[in-house]
């Protein structure tokens, strides 16, 4: 075997998980397609990968959920089809419109394509990065894998740490900034961006953005029905498969509304939902909020987990493995049992409710832009009405409303990245052995409302690439395909084009969500008030009990990234039962573990 078979091979080994159904190889010289098949739509060896359509053959992760209104269209061009799925729909759309192809998907993907007439390969990752695509590139030589550990394995990664990358990771919680990963030698291809590598080259550009600006001004009963329309259609496109499907449902609106449009799709679908639960003082068991659901559609086959500490304990060593970066928050353990239940199922696609709170302002730091965008056009009334409501239906206490009145001040006052780097500089005590400024943190400032820029930033740099990450890694891990139906490009941008009121208004989030609901989701879930969404005993719990042995012992992994003295001092405290810094002590561990595994190994 050559050596690029040899490394390829290597690749596909590694990465098995995500496709246990079929692994195909195609090369030519100077070029090696590896494909590990998760077999969902056209279940036949026809539709194996990779795939050759004329002088072109592809490898591809992900669904084109247009796949059938595109084969049509096609047809009309005078193209033929030999299989029922989307591979080969993609192969012919390429053929008819080049890279631009991508311009006419909805779904989501990573995918390269082999042109032997130009002697390039074209690759593409998805509007939002749902699929992941890593690679590393030096020399003329280009390597690419689904996930880092692939990638890992080709001549090309040397092991250097990106500690600019270990700071963000401790102090905002991001897995990947931009084209970053942990590693110097491995980066990732940009959601909403295409690479060419031609003649040893490489050139990236981006296809697709979100406008932030225009805003349309219809009533808000007409976004209602715009919004339940097109997020209607997205739970049909998602929902098509050839496989058991399947939803991870939290309790909460994001989910618990996917569940519910599903059901009333009609008798097509069979419905089965996946939860996690804790029990005992202060943990969150949705399954109340659940029952809800499961009154108003008794089709809803429901199955619950609730992971013990040796489940956890057993493991984390593998979540961490799977994880290729340090994991910021232990509610990605749940998700982890979540997905692990639908395996045993017999699921092979889940939807799941990521994207909801990017699109519509559902995080409580979304209020500070609402109060900045009313304080800036000098609506001081509605400000204030807007953090009285704000006040009344959390049940906030005045100096809680003061602080965030006095956030909304600063926000109007402070562009995006200075309160990021404010908050990457202040959030918790300093360790790293440099200073902030040694580790840059690129965050945009787009133009229109303050909420816009703020929801822009979610979603491309902050936090949904980090919940996409990790959303496409537990998935994997069981073979299971997780689809989002929120992030749809036609419904993000119906909700980035609407007033932010009809998004986050008196203090109530996703309010357009909401309305669209109405009738379709129980009313105790419509009418929440708090979020949880996978919440975890893992900062407190898990870290002084069943996981205990991850603070322990000298640290020496950290040497040369953090200060000795600070980090014993916070480690300290918290051993002491000081629980203010809990999430900073999570992350701390688990880039010690990520060390051990991934760096040290």
């Amino acid at each position: 075997m050559d050596d690029l078979a040899r490394i390829g091979a290597d690749m596909l080994e590694v990465t098995s998980h995500r496709g246990p159904d079929f692994r195909g190889t195609w090369s030519t010289p100077s070029v090696f397609l590896g494909h590990n098949r998760l077999s969902i739509i056209d279940l036949s060896s026809a539709s194996n990968q990779p795939m050759t359509r004329a002088d072109h053959t592809l490898t591809y992760n992900g669904e084109i959920y247009n796949y059938i209104e595109l084969r049509d269209e096609l047809r009309g061009h005078g193209y033929t089809f030999t299989t029922s799925g989307d591979v080969e729909v993609i192969l012919a759309a390429y053929d008819k419109w080049g890279t631009d192809c991508v311009r006419h998907f909805i779904g989501m993907w990573a995918f390269a394509i082999w042109d032997e007439g130009k002697r390039q390969l074209f690759c593409s990752r998805d509007r939002f990065g749902i699929k992941p695509f890593h690679y590393a590139e030096c020399d003329g030589r280009l390597y690419f894998c689904s996930e880092v550990k692939g990638v890992k394995r080709s001549p090309l990664y040397r092991g250097g740490v990106n500690e600019a990358q270990v700071a963000r990771g401790l102090y905002l919680g991001f897995m990947q900034h931009h084209t970053e990963t942990y590693f110097n030698d491995i980066h990732i291809l940009p959601a909403a961006h295409n690479l060419v590598w031609k003649d040893g080259t490489v050139r990236v550009w981006q296809y697709y953005d979100i406008e932030t600006a225009a805003q349309d001004n219809a009533s808000f009963g007409v976004h209602t029905d715009q919004f339940r329309e097109l997020f209607l259609d997205s739970i049909k496109l998602t929902a098509r498969r050839d496989v058991p499907l399947g939803v991870c449902l939290s309790g909460g609106l994001d989910s618990t509304s996917i569940a519910c449009a599903l059901a009333n799709l009609g008798s097509e679908h069979e419905i089965r939902t996946f939860t996690a639960y804790y029990t005992g003082k202060g943990e969150v068991d949705e399954r109340p909020f659940i029952d809800h659901v499961l009154q108003r559609y008794p089709q809803i086959e429901p199955h619950y987990i609730s992971p013990s500490d040796v489940d956890v304990a057993e493991a984390i060593q593998r979540i961490a493995w799977l994880m290729d970066a340090p994991m910021p928050s232990s509610s990605y353990v749940s998700h982890y049992f979540v997905m692990q239940l639908a395996g045993q199922h017999g699921i092979k696609v889940a939807l799941d409710g990521q994207g909801s709170d990017e699109i519509m302002g559902g995080y409580m730091h979304s209020m500070y832009r609402v109060l900045a965008d009313e304080m800036r056009g000098g609506h001081m009334g509605t400000a204030m009405a807007d953090l009285l409501a704000h006040r009344q239906r959390q049940s906030y206490s005045l100096p809680t409303t003061l602080s965030i009145a006095a956030k909304g001040v600063l926000t109007s006052l402070r562009d995006e990245p200075s309160l990021y780097a404010m908050e990457f500089a202040r959030t918790y005590p300093w360790i790293m052995r440099q200073p902030t400024a040694d580790y840059p943190i690129n965050i945009g400032m787009r133009s229109g409302t303050r909420l816009n820029a703020f929801l822009h930033n979610l979603i491309y740099v902050t936090l949904l690439p980090t919940l996409l990450h990790t959303e496409d890694i537990n998935a994997m891990a069981f073979s299971i395909e997780s689809r989002v139906p929120f992030l749809d490009h036609r419904l993000v941008q119906l909700c980035f084009s609407m007033p932010n009121a009809h998004k986050v208004d008196r203090g109530e989030t996703k309010k357009v969500l909401r309305a669209a609901m109405r009738g379709m989701v129980p009313d105790p879930v419509l009418d929440r008030k708090d979020k949880t969404g996978f919440t975890t005993p893992g900062h407190v719990v898990w870290l002084r009990g069943a996981l205990s042995h991850l603070i322990e012992g000298d640290w020496t992994e950290l040497d040369g990234y953090v200060d000795r003295g600070a980090l014993r001092t916070v480690l300290d405290r918290y051993q002491r039962g000081d629980n203010s810094e809990a999430l900073f002590v999570w992350r701390l561990a688990m880039l010690r573990l990520w060390m051990q595994i991934h760096v040290m190994a």
